[in-house]
């Protein structure tokens, strides 16, 4: 069955494949704003909505968090903007304040070359007259929790009169938390003449009712389930300074010497940057991204899957259907844009039935999409604490004597026997060989002399948003109280 979604009319089931945003039509404003986040090909749920919504369909569309739903609906609703129009054009619903901040930061990345653009989040627990100011200025896409919405709409300092399309997001947990008759009165006060799309991860009756009575002939787009879980891979994540990735990811590969392993990337600027800065340290690495030609690529991976390179650094995309055994690790250099680009890249370990690890960088403000994967891919993702450069460098060495014996109980040795006999009989000792051999090898793996600086680093832990483990604690709130004013200009 080919990778797409299933579309739903009636009994008819249609099968997408993916599209590529390059081959899309899309205002240049919009095709730059793609081209910068770095996004290449759309996914399942985005594939569907995104044709429909442009062509004016109201849509209900049932998708987990994390298949890219919030694209599939905030494209097209940036596209439908008129620039001239300062008024509320663009409803958004969202059940929590972080939901609510998520939606809008994906706006505002899509908003980076529209001049006269705004969008607004709107919740509870920020000072209003700070979202009413801004309202009266002209923002033309509000993201925002019903019950503020209520709020401003009663004070008249949210008008909804030319609003041309609403999305609600999370319907379900919308239901879960009491807003539907906020959302049915929210819809009733809306122009009849709209756009409408909702999405939510399960359908169930009340639901179902919402989209019967607000959405007219809509659309019904279901994406294709898919097996999550991934066997043999241990989990875990580092909570660690974004400026510190690469140092920690240094000592890292120092302490596990992987013989191939992948890192990965959300950006193709990111992909280069970190594979110079490896090579400068001296690590056998190289790159595959989308601005590579197929010759290049083909070179690349033949060069990995051969040992030529033992460190591939790679996006999402180009990492695609990768096919290649024996990958000791996965890298999240960077914690993936999609939930199900989590799972997609610690499928490349753990293989025929041998063990892997997959590794994820969390900064701060990481750790709220952490818990989102978490709970998407119905797995826990254990914290591991920082090693010291001394204890990378003994677990790393633990594991080249490991090497050894294993060569010295298994393998014919005889003809680098007579080679080690040669040099004896130069007057070289053997200690002396065994002790420059193992210091090569200790070099080969990233634990040698050429590491000696950045041993000194003091890799440091991001404690802007610590997660908590224990439920009955209160939830940390680092990651949104040094925020306050929730507005993007362009």
């Amino acid at each position: 069955m080919p990778d797409g979604v299933i579309l739903k009319s009636g009994r008819k089931e249609v099968y997408m494949e993916r599209l590529k945003f390059e081959e899309m039509e899309l205002s240049n404003e919009m095709k730059k704003a793609v081209a910068k986040i770095g996004f290449i090909e759309t996914t399942p749920i985005q594939s569907m909505v995104i044709p429909k919504m442009f062509e004016g369909k109201d849509i209900i569309g049932q998708a987990q968090t994390g298949t890219g739903k919030t694209l599939a609906y905030a494209m097209p609703a940036v596209e439908s903007l008129k620039d001239d129009e300062k008024s509320l054009q663009v409803l958004v619903l969202c059940p929590t304040r972080e939901l609510t901040l998520q939606v809008a930061e994906e706006f505002e990345k899509l908003l980076r070359y529209k001049k006269n653009s705004k969008v607004l989040a709107i919740y509870g627990g920020e000072q209003i007259y700070r979202q009413i100011k801004t309202l009266k200025e002209g923002v033309q896409i509000v993201v925002g929790t019903p019950g503020r919405i209520m709020d401003h709409m009663r004070r008249k300092t949210l008008r909804l009169d030319n609003l041309r399309m609403v999305i609600i997001d999370e319907a379900d947990e919308m239901l879960n938390m009491g807003f539907i008759s906020d959302i049915e009165i929210i819809l009733g006060a809306a122009p009849k003449k709209r756009q409408t799309a909702m999405f939510s991860a399960t359908m169930p009756a009340p639901i179902l009712e919402l989209t019967r009575k607000f959405l007219k002939d809509p659309e019904y787009m279901k994406t294709q389930s898919k097996e999550l879980t991934v066997d043999n891979v241990e989990q875990m994540y580092f909570n660690v300074r974004t400026k510190d990735k690469i140092a920690l990811l240094s000592r890292l590969i120092k302490m596990y010497t992987p013989k191939r392993s992948i890192v990965f990337c959300n950006m193709k600027s990111s992909v280069d940057e970190l594979t110079n800065a490896l090579k400068a340290k001296g690590y056998s690495a190289d790159a595959i991204h989308g601005n590579l030609r197929q010759a290049q690529r083909n070179r690349v991976m033949e060069d990995f899957r051969d040992g030529k390179i033992e460190i591939l650094v790679a996006t999402d995309v180009a990492a695609r259907g990768l096919d290649i055994d024996n990958i000791e690790i996965v890298f999240n250099y960077d914690i993936p844009q999609y939930d199900e680009f989590y799972i997609h890249r610690i499928g490349r370990t753990a293989r025929m039935g041998k063990d892997g690890l997959a590794i994820t960088f969390v900064s701060g403000r990481d750790m709220y999409k952490l818990r989102e994967i978490e709970k998407y891919a119905k797995t826990v993702i254990k914290r591991a604490e920082i090693p010291s450069a001394n204890e990378a460098e003994h677990s790393g060495t633990e594991k080249i004597i490991e090497k050894i014996k294993f060569h010295l109980k298994d393998e014919d040795l005889k003809k680098y026997v007579k080679i080690v006999d040669e040099m004896i009989e130069n007057n070289y000792s053997a200690v002396d060989i065994a002790a420059s051999l193992f210091k090569i090898s200790m070099e080969l793996s990233g634990i040698g002399s050429h590491q000696a600086h950045e041993d000194e680093i003091e890799i440091i832990k991001d404690m802007s948003f610590e997660r908590s483990d224990n439920k009955n604690k209160k939830k940390p709130q680092g990651r949104y109280n040094s925020r306050t004013k929730k507005v993007w200009s362009h």
